[in-house]
């Protein structure tokens, strides 16, 4: 028989080797975050949804929504989407040809995503900014989504080092003291963390919904603004939680060499 003590022992043990819960990230990737003149104008779109530090995908159905604004004008691309596989997980892709130059807003609305982990569903709205032809008017412009990141940086042209700041709204109104998730998209699997409280970091905006953050490293980052919403959705019969994430997508580069 197991006596008290080993009882305990055994149980933190189990309870210790749950670990963290890693953030999850809706992702939007394009293939250039800035187009030159001269430069490819046919820009490829990733969607998919993940752990992108610690590469670890789950499936993104094909979203409810997912279309681009430039110019004043929104576009619906989800016609373009096709079937693909990150992280050996269900996702999608998409062209897009540039044509003109302007800043141009990607934005991918998921469907709810069950997450038992958490007795939650999730839904990341998640924009990322491309830049054309030298043009940048327009980058702090609001979509006006759910929950959204209005950057006060332009997202784009950035070297790693620079402080990014944003601001997070909900139902259009700044977010006091919101909750912002920040990870390092590990594309190719090289980068380390040294423990599990250096995958994910998190910040607090201040008493008007702005927050600020200093890239340590070249790459794509992604900003996740969590909040709860004012309504639930139905599973298994029970009315359950809904996370809103207000999610954007930012390329930095390194400091060009001799």
């Amino acid at each position: 028989m197991v006596n008290r003590r080993t009882f305990f022992i055994v149980l933190l043990g189990l309870l210790c080797s749950c670990g963290t819960v890693y953030a999850h990230f809706g992702m939007l990737i394009p293939s250039d975050s800035m187009i030159m003149q001269g430069e490819e104008r046919n820009l490829s779109l990733t969607l998919s949804f993940s752990h992108p530090f610690e590469r670890k995908g789950m499936p993104l159905e094909i979203p409810n929504k997912f279309t681009v604004f430039a110019d004043g004008v929104k576009k619906d691309l989800k016609g373009t989407l096709v079937e693909t596989r990150v992280m050996g997980n269900l996702s999608w892709k998409s062209k897009y040809k540039v044509n003109s130059p302007g800043v141009y807003t990607f934005i991918m609305e998921p469907e709810p995503y069950w997450e038992s982990a958490e007795d939650c569903f999730i839904i990341h709205y998640t924009k990322t900014l491309v830049a054309a032809f030298g043009d940048d008017s327009g980058w702090d412009r609001e979509i006006g989504l759910k929950i959204e990141i209005i950057p006060l940086a332009r997202p784009f042209g950035l070297f790693s080092g620079n402080l990014f700041q944003g601001i997070v709204k909900l139902n259009g109104k700044p977010v006091s003291h919101a909750e912002v998730e920040v990870e390092y998209y590990n594309e190719d699997g090289i980068t380390k963390a040294p423990n599990e409280y250096m995958i994910t970091q998190t910040i607090k905006a201040d008493a008007n919904g702005v927050f600020s953050y200093a890239v340590p490293k070249a790459g794509w980052w992604g900003f996740a603004a969590l909040n709860e919403a004012d309504y639930k959705l139905r599973h298994d019969n029970q009315d359950k939680d809904v996370e809103l994430g207000a999610v954007i997508w930012i390329k930095f580069h390194d400091w060009p060499k001799k």
